[in-house]
């Protein structure tokens, strides 16, 4: 298998990097441009960023944005925010980005995957879930940039991810909200499910507080990537200590 990642995610709104604790109380976390270059310089082996209220707000990320964040990075970039449109998925593109994120204009209009990755390349297009245990089983929830917008779908998470990898995504991020920003480790069985289910990439997000919970979902899940905000945000762990942990446990990164 191919180097895991360790890939920080920064949650912009109104132009501020922003957390909160399982999608809800969001507190400033800082600059985005301030925080990529610094993850860049850490050792990131790739850099999330999100527009997290696009897509209920109906418009796009703001492209020139996305233009000076990506001139100053020299890893690659995945993107989300509002993009609805081949047009605009083409648009962040060009603008510097590695790779777009669906998520809510996924589960709108799931025929843009396929679209979209025939277009652009199945590498390209990432599918962004964001998943809680209501009721017995994990369900998909849409527009979960603020609490006030966030809604429960019809959908089964693990039929979502299934459908997603039919139609064209190549890469998975499943967002546990049960465990976003509660820092006692990643939803390991959950995220084992949905291994179990996919064969492109599955990248872990949702839990992480410490260096080991990113060697644990790598040994326990199986995943490509293991994504976190707060503990870099904040300093908790450095880039170089999860690696550590995770070359430690016996597997294969990049270094720093």
């Amino acid at each position: 298998m191919p180097a895991r990642r360790i890939i920080p995610c920064l949650d912009v709104k109104d132009g501020r990097v922003i957390k909160g604790v399982r999608f809800e109380a969001h507190i400033d976390a800082g600059d985005p441009l301030a925080l990529a270059q610094r993850y860049r310089d850490e050792g990131a082996d790739e850099i999330v960023i999100y527009d997290i209220t696009a897509s209920a707000e109906r418009r796009v990320i703001d492209y020139s944005w996305l233009s000076r964040i990506a001139r100053s990075l020299d890893v690659p970039l995945c993107v989300a925010g509002g993009v609805r449109t081949l047009e605009q998925a083409i648009a962040c593109l060009e603008h510097g980005a590695d790779k777009v994120s669906i998520n809510s204009p996924a589960l709108e209009r799931p025929d843009f995957i396929g679209e979209l990755a025939r277009v652009a390349g199945s590498q390209c297009v990432v599918v962004g879930v964001d998943s809680r245990l209501e009721d017995g089983d994990w369900r998909v929830h849409q527009y979960t940039g603020s609490a006030e917008t966030t809604r429960q779908t019809a959908r089964r998470t693990l039929d979502w991810i299934v459908e997603a990898q039919e139609r064209g995504a190549g890469e998975i991020v499943l967002n546990c909200m049960d465990q976003d920003g509660v820092r006692d480790g990643y939803d390991i069985a959950q995220l084992r499910a949905a291994r179990d289910l996919l064969s492109i990439p599955l990248i872990a997000s949702g839990g992480a507080g410490a260096a080991r919970h990113f060697a644990d979902v790598f040994a326990e899940a199986d995943v490509s990537g293991a994504l976190a905000a707060s503990v870099f945000h904040f300093q908790r762990v450095s880039i170089a200590d999860a690696k550590a942990a995770v070359a430690a446990a016996g597997f294969e990164v990049r270094p720093c």
